[in-house]
């Protein structure tokens, strides 16, 4: 017999009791049919109590909780994501590039050599789970109840999703008591391949139909994700998503001593954890682990591209510790990349957001890792030419990395026809102007960067961002809108809008459009490092845009410095130099420079100060770590006026580190090269010293 809920025929029902009652019924027999997938009463009984639920709630709106079984749907659309901070980072697992089984043997000898094992000491043991190709996920529980949830982002930072992970039944809205007071799990979400196939078919009938707006999706990875990102919970309840718990982030109350307990500790609390969660024993059970998944990769119900192997003992978690971002203790293993045959149509060339541009061979439709590829990357020139693919070749295509298929190799026995080696053109494919390939470069670029349409949503992102101009409230989304509707083409149409053209943009109110033209009024007093900067000319940062302006003084005479000139300033070598001559050189980047100024962009110019006379001209700091008084950018500040160049990372060529208190891995790396280290105190009393007289 099914399990059933019978109502009570007393006229006194208290309504609480029976509210409280149908949640713990429905909680059961949701996680028995989504969980365990061994539904429990047939779906007629389980319609009729959850009717009876939603009845009891509109008659009674105060007894309508959060962790209510029927709040797993439905609600009203977002108007945006609210930003998360994740108490603990969502930190990233290192790769094993080597996809053979020596992947395996390379992280056991690590990690033996971190523990300062010997030969003969007794094996590590190891947690070796599947790498599920899908969205990183944070659920945070709270009392035992379902507060929010969060993607990862930049690991950092992610997005509150709480409104559309309600609505996949096999998360719990809420957990037996058994659960610490705070609790925070780590999974996946992902679409299995018959949810996939299913909700394809059920677009393509839409199309068919003549449904305005609806496409198919590419493969279940961007389907589940492009679900959780959905503003509007009643379009991600449609979409059939699944989840899968794999660690923990914040817990109140740790209770467990290994990886393998903590997963079991999950699966009690009545989250979903993959069956393929096996205890390996040294080297030679992970690799035994890769090759049995490996085998089953092509049955398994959803889509993966590796395994991941964890250190078990959390005691030995902690005394291997971090490097940079991610765990000493874990590695994500991957499997070689699927491969396929097909024939090459064409070979197109594609213009990137940054002006790159990528010869694209056009491929007789093949499914390939799961999905069915039309296109696939030649990367450049050099690459095009090294694999001779040409026009009508048979080739062997691969999803590399299981993401961006690649032709790997020409059948040339079976090439038929006298098609002429592909050559990369000399001039831009969408907007006309020049493409360079740089010395030592493998890539052309456009030169048209200010001109050009592929790179036009970039170059406005890139002017307004907050360390260029600084357009407040100019983001991705609203420059895509402004691009698409034909408002946008060239940054100074930004200082030619109107309140009614941005009004009628999506999500654009009257009050928003209005702050939008008060920040690009604001952003028109700036200075001359912010605009060059802002100018996105390639191989130009902030501090070689600081620094030419130093040298210069004014922006027409950086426009229109020789190259002798240009080479000169400190931070310009010969690379640079080209790129900005390259790029004033171009009659219509001149020409929207001149309409920026014409449309009221102004800055203060001053007189030369050649980096000759700097103090610390030709020098290079890195900074790291927090400082006790200064904050990073202060102290690059007073580094950079003083002529020296600040860099994000440590090489042969930096002069001197700043390190503060916890200052990681770049401090391990300069010491390693022997790089004198400084702290605040110490580049302050160089500074100082410099400013004196004394250089360096």
């Amino acid at each position: 017999m099914f399990e059933t809920l019978e109502k009570s025929d007393h006229q006194n029902t208290d309504f609480q009791e029976r509210v409280r009652a149908l949640h713990n019924v429905l909680h059961k027999h949701a996680h028995s049919y989504y969980v365990i997938d061994e539904p429990s009463i047939p779906d007629t009984e389980y319609d009729k109590l959850f009717a009876e639920l939603q009845s009891l709630e509109e008659a009674h709106p105060a007894l309508r909780t959060s962790d209510s079984p029927t709040q797993r749907v439905g609600g009203k659309p977002m108007a945006e994501f609210a930003t998360v901070r994740h108490t603990v980072p969502m930190l990233s697992i290192r790769t094993e590039t080597d996809t053979e089984a020596s992947g395996a043997e390379s992280f056991d000898a690590r990690i033996r050599k971190e523990l300062r094992l010997q030969e003969g000491d007794a094996v590590v043991e190891y947690v070796a789970e599947l790498k599920f190709d899908g969205l990183a996920m944070s659920l945070r529980y709270e009392k035992g109840i379902l507060v929010q949830a969060a993607t990862r982002g930049d690991g950092e930072f992610g997005e509150d999703v709480t409104h559309n992970i309600r609505t996949i039944g096999q998360i719990p809205l809420k957990l037996p008591e058994t659960a610490p007071d705070v609790l925070e799990v780590r999974g996946e979400v992902y679409m299995r391949r018959d949810d996939f196939e299913r909700l394809n078919a059920r677009q393509r009938a839409k199309i068919a139909a003549g449904a305005k707006g609806e496409k198919t999706f590419v493969n279940p990875r961007n389907a589940a994700a492009g679900a959780v990102r959905q503003l509007d919970p009643g379009i991600a309840a449609q979409r059939p998503l699944s989840f899968f718990a794999y660690g923990v982030g914040e817990v109140s109350d740790v209770s467990w001593l290994t990886h393998y307990d903590l997963l079991k500790m999950l699966k009690n609390l009545g989250f979903p954890v993959s069956a393929e969660v096996n205890i390996a024993k040294g080297a030679t059970e992970l690799i035994a682990y890769h090759q049995k998944i490996g085998k089953l990769r092509d049955a398994l119900p959803f889509d993966i591209d590796g395994v991941v192997y964890k250190v078990n003992s959390l005691a030995l978690q902690q005394q291997l510790g971090f490097v940079s971002r991610e765990p000493r203790w874990a590695v994500a293993h991957k499997y070689p990349a699927q491969e396929q045959l097909t024939t090459v149509l064409a070979i197109e060339v594609q213009v990137g957001r940054t002006g790159k541009l990528t010869p694209v061979a056009k491929l007789a439709p093949v499914f390939v890792g799961g999905v069915t590829v039309t296109n696939a990357t030649l990367h450049n020139e050099d690459e095009a030419r090294r694999k001779d693919v040409r026009v009508g070749d048979t080739v062997i295509v691969r999803r590399a990395g299981d993401v961006i298929p690649e032709v790997v190799s020409v059948l040339i026995e079976k090439r038929q026809n006298d098609a002429p080696m592909f050559t990369m053109p000399h001039v831009c494919p969408v907007c006309d102007s020049a493409a360079v390939r740089e010395e030592g470069e493998a890539d052309y670029r456009c030169t048209g960067g200010l001109f050009c349409r592929a790179q036009r949503k970039q170059a406005i992102l890139h002017f307004a961002q907050k360390r260029a101009v600084e357009v407040d409230g100019l983001g991705d989304k609203l420059v895509d809108q402004m691009v698409e509707a034909g408002i946008v083409r060239t940054l100074p149409d930004l200082y030619k809008l109107g309140l009614t053209a941005l009004s009628e943009l999506d999500r654009m109110a009257e009050k928003s459009a209005q702050n939008i033209i008060t920040a690009l009024q604001n952003s028109k007093q700036t200075t001359l490092p912010r605009f060059l900067y802002g100018l996105g000319i390639r191989h130009v940062g902030e501090a070689t845009a600081k620094a030419l302006v130093k040298h210069f003084g004014k922006l027409d005479a950086i426009m229109d410095a020789p190259l002798e000139q240009l080479t000169q300033v400190a931070d310009v070598g010969p690379v640079v130099a080209l790129s900005l001559r390259t790029f004033f050189d171009q009659a219509h980047n001149r020409e929207v420079i001149e309409q920026l100024r014409a449309c009221g962009v102004t800055w203060a110019e001053g007189e030369p100060s050649p980096a000759a006379l700097l103090a610390l001209s030709g020098k290079t700091f890195v900074i790291t770590g927090t400082l006790p008084t200064l904050g990073r950018e202060e102290l690059k500040e007073k580094l950079e006026a003083a002529g020296a160049k600040v860099a994000g990372s440590v090489s042969k060529k930096t002069h001197f580190l700043v390190a503060g208190s916890e200052a990681g891995s770049k401090l391990d790396k300069a010491r390693e090269l022997d790089i004198p280290i400084l702290d605040e105190a110490g580049a302050l009393a160089l500074l100082n010293e410099t400013t004196a007289g004394g250089g360096v």
